[in-house]
């Protein structure tokens, strides 16, 4: 997606008489990084394996947690300072459940979804170190669609 995440919009649309609870994730671009001054991030991805992995990780939320509807949105493109670069949004009949699946959400796809960040300074770019992507990201059964 390269269009801005409508956070407020998405958020309505998950929401349901019978939720008592929404959690939501913004990852937002900061201004700094590294000790310097960002000027803003660019993001690339290998989009269908980005999209199968996401659509996983979303069945996988589903089996583990007690939740209802969720939405899983990760931006790429340029993104300038302030813009919302990824949103996990989840509803759930209570809290801890709807907290605990937005957790799980985050941090699996910053661990398994190919979604690489370049950060832009004063001085250059460079891309960003993140969290080592599993062997199990690139096996061919775990791409399947839910």
């Amino acid at each position: 997606m390269r269009a801005k995440i409508a956070t407020s919009e998405i958020a309505a649309e998950l929401k349901r008489p019978e939720d008592g609870a929404l959690a939501l994730f913004e990852g937002i671009v900061r201004n700094h990084s590294r000790g310097k001054q960002t000027l803003y991030l660019e993001y690339e991805a290998y989009e269908a394996m980005a999209l199968a992995k996401m659509r996983d990780i979303g069945a996988q939320m589903k089996v583990q947690f007690a939740i209802d509807r969720l939405a899983m949105i990760h931006r790429l493109g340029r993104l300038e300072i302030g813009e919302t670069s990824v949103l996990i949004a989840v509803s759930a009949a209570h809290r801890g459940a709807a907290f605990d699946a937005c957790r799980y959400g985050i941090d699996t796809l910053k661990q398994i979804v190919p979604i690489w960040k370049k950060e832009y300074f004063a001085d250059g770019g460079v891309w960003a170190e993140g969290a080592k992507v599993s062997a199990e990201a690139f096996s061919p059964e775990s791409t399947s669609t839910p």
